[in-house]
């Protein structure tokens, strides 16, 4: 349920349960980590989801039994947080719950005009991820993080984009190509330049990788 595909130093992910709303399995979290972690050489990752909702978050049935508070969705995200080159989130739709963590951990995130954003964990009695509140609030802000992980609202793509949560809305016909087009410059680069820029804007972001 977890794809991945190479072209040309770009390695593109999808999570492919759209008949469960791409809600995750401990199976497809820990095929996650592994190949983010195994992708070291790769130039670019783009992270995507088949269907019209990137991704539900845990599992139900996986969630009550203890997924929920498992640390292999810190794994994921420290994952993703680690790789050299430029990760980019594809939000073919809505982000919600745990899952919410692997895309605040890329570096880009584009999403399509009917996605929105929600972590419902407070109401569900569950803590967020422990890098999860941090990441969100190096990009919107404290008060907009609370408004969201304590205030549990939902979200829109208008928002998100005002909000600093993502960085552009793009049609769904054209994400993945736009996302593509995200990585030229970067896969055309030195590998020792582009992922020196990338330090250096962690650097100052104050988050480490």
């Amino acid at each position: 349920m977890i794809e991945l595909s190479k072209a040309d130093d770009i390695w593109t992910v999808t999570i492919n349960r759209p008949d469960k709303a791409n809600s995750l399995t401990h199976v497809m979290l820990s095929d996650l980590a592994e190949i983010m972690e195994g992708a070291q050489s790769a130039r670019a990752v783009i992270l995507t989801g088949n269907g019209r909702v990137f991704s539900a978050g845990a599992d139900l049935e996986e969630a009550r039994a203890g997924l929920a508070k498992s640390d292999v969705w810190e794994r994921v995200s420290g994952a993703v947080a680690a790789l050299p080159g430029l990760s980019i989130a594809a939000l073919n739709g809505t982000l919600a719950g745990g899952a919410m963590g692997m895309a605040l951990a890329c570096d880009l995130r584009v999403a399509v005009p009917s996605a929105k954003f929600f972590y419902p964990v407070m109401k569900l009695g569950f803590l967020p991820q422990p890098s999860d509140p941090a990441r969100m609030a190096a990009l919107i802000g404290p008060a907009r993080t609370k408004l969201i992980l304590m205030g549990g609202q939902k979200i829109t793509a208008e928002e998100a984009l005002v909000f600093g949560l993502i960085d552009r809305i793009v049609a769904p016909e054209d994400l993945l190509e736009h996302a593509q087009m995200l990585t030229q410059d970067t896969v055309a680069a030195s590998p020792e330049i582009a992922n020196g820029i990338k330090g250096m804007c962690s650097a100052a972001d104050g988050l480490a990788l």
